[in-house]
């Protein structure tokens, strides 16, 4: 009977602690986001074209807003 009740407490502890760690072994492969910081001291009006042609830039080289690329507006 305890050598049963053993086998039981050892098996459950394996899926413990393998369903425990799990979710950081699966987080640990995502690669981050890039993120790009596009600084300006004028107003957004004043920079907007050259915004839409940095994005166009992006978007040439494979990189599109939002899907694979995080760009900061300050």
């Amino acid at each position: 009977m305890q050598f049963d009740q053993l086998k039981r407490r050892r098996f459950l502890a394996l899926i413990g602690g393998a369903a425990a760690t799990w979710p950081f072994a699966a987080r640990a492969r995502q690669t981050p986001t890039p993120a790009i910081g596009f600084l300006n001291g004028s107003s957004a009006t004043a920079y907007a074209a050259y915004a839409q042609a940095f994005v166009r830039g992006l978007a040439e080289t494979g990189y599109i807003v939002a899907k694979n690329v995080v760009i900061e507006y300050r």
